[in-house]
């Protein structure tokens, strides 16, 4: 049983490979798939090889043309999926098309991978935004290909069985919630140290749309709403990345803002998801905007607020009944409290709400254990 592994890897994007380290997870240990039978499609697969000891291979072979990297691509990657049984895609944000490339790359790749023989597999992704007719063409092509399917939330199905592709779409946790800590996290007696991710929204650095003002009302939005938390309760911010080095340089414009800088730690450091993990379990709090950083929160039993830059961190916060812990990012900028009260209501049932997180963090990870049933139906078949 010879499978391969497609998703948004080899970018330093911590969140993704905590995806990658979730399914290889689940199957090595839990359906004693060799690793010498894996592939991963990588932008990077020497980093990839590095990171999990799997043989790794280029997602996109570039050329000097796009027309040329395209043809290429397509030919290299048909060759080696005639060698595959299973190509799974997975997981991610990979189904929407804020980013123009997304939506073509992976619904082509599955495609490559359905006319080369092999099983494909949509693997507990998140869908959407779909705001193109392009974007949903390439999407509801690969959904016909795919011989499963499986979503990370409620929204994405309801936003893919839009497409009126008449499959059966199946909800399962996110696949680095199988990462979940087995041990019980000690209890603190109030909120002293939070932990806080932050994406570079509508950053000229980054974003696909730039807009200057968007992103200093949203760093400046921010900087104030952490300050409140310092000045009030005093607490201490340790600013991290998931997806690095992009974010490490928005977490030092919004410490430059911030009145309370000499509270303030920047890990400036490409953490693995094994490091994240760690690092959220010895916070009391973790803010996040990446959307990893909270999953990966979750997984370490720690309690989450989650500011919402995209509509994914409120589905993932719908999905766990945390919705009351979201904050619309671009409210920041109009209330410097909201991060304060919102603590504050935490804090009034500090105790349950620790145990509450314990609760869901077990339950988060039997929800991604429901994604190891669904592959044995794929692999079962032909894994001796």
């Amino acid at each position: 049983m010879k499978i391969g592994i497609i998703g948004n890897y080899g970018h330093h994007n911590n969140g993704d490979e905590a995806i990658l380290m979730g399914i290889l997870k689940q199957l090595t240990e839990e359906l004693a798939i060799s690793k010498t039978d894996i592939v991963i499609f990588s932008h990077n697969p020497e980093n990839t090889e590095e990171r999990y000891g799997v043989r790794a291979i280029p997602l996109l072979s570039r050329k000097k043309s796009l027309l040329l990297t395209i043809l290429t691509t397509l030919k290299a990657n048909y060759l080696r999926m005639k060698e595959l049984d299973v190509l799974i895609i997975g997981g991610g944000g990979l189904l929407m098309d804020l980013y123009k490339r997304d939506a073509p790359l992976y619904a082509t790749l599955g495609m490559l991978g359905h006319y080369a023989g092999c099983k494909v597999v949509i693997y507990g992704v998140g869908a959407g935004p779909i705001r193109t007719k392009a974007g949903a063409f390439f999407i509801k092509q690969l959904l016909k290909k795919a011989q499963q399917i499986s979503v990370r939330d409620e929204s994405s199905r309801e936003l893919l069985q839009s497409l009126q592709v008449k499959k059966e779409i199946e909800v399962i946790g996110d696949p680095a919630l199988f990462l979940a800590r087995s041990s019980k996290k000690m209890q603190r007696d109030s909120v002293r140290q939070i932990a806080v991710t932050a994406v570079p929204y509508y950053s000229s650095q980054y974003w696909p749309t730039t807009d200057e003002q968007k992103y200093q009302q949203y760093i400046s939005g921010m900087a104030q709403n952490l300050d409140e938390l310092i000045r009030q309760k005093g607490v201490h911010i340790t600013f991290f990345s998931t997806k690095y080095p992009q974010d490490v340089q928005v977490t030092k414009d919004i410490a430059s803002f911030m009145q309370y800088r000499d509270k303030v730690v920047i890990i400036d450091q490409n953490l693995y998801p094994s490091e994240i993990l760690s690092l959220c379990e010895s916070h009391d709090l973790v803010i996040g905007t990446r959307l990893h950083s909270l999953i990966l929160g979750i997984a370490a039993k720690t309690p989450v607020i989650g500011v919402g830059y995209h509509p994914k961190v409120q589905h993932f916060l719908t999905a766990i009944q945390q919705l009351d812990r979201y904050i619309a990012i671009e409210k920041l900028s109009q209330d410097d409290q909201l991060m304060l009260q919102m603590v504050n209501e935490i804090e009034k049932n500090w105790s349950e709400v620790q145990q509450r997180i314990e609760m869901i963090s077990e339950n988060m990870k039997n929800e991604a254990e429901k994604g190891i049933q669904l592959l044995q139906r794929i692999i079962g078949e032909k894994h001796v």
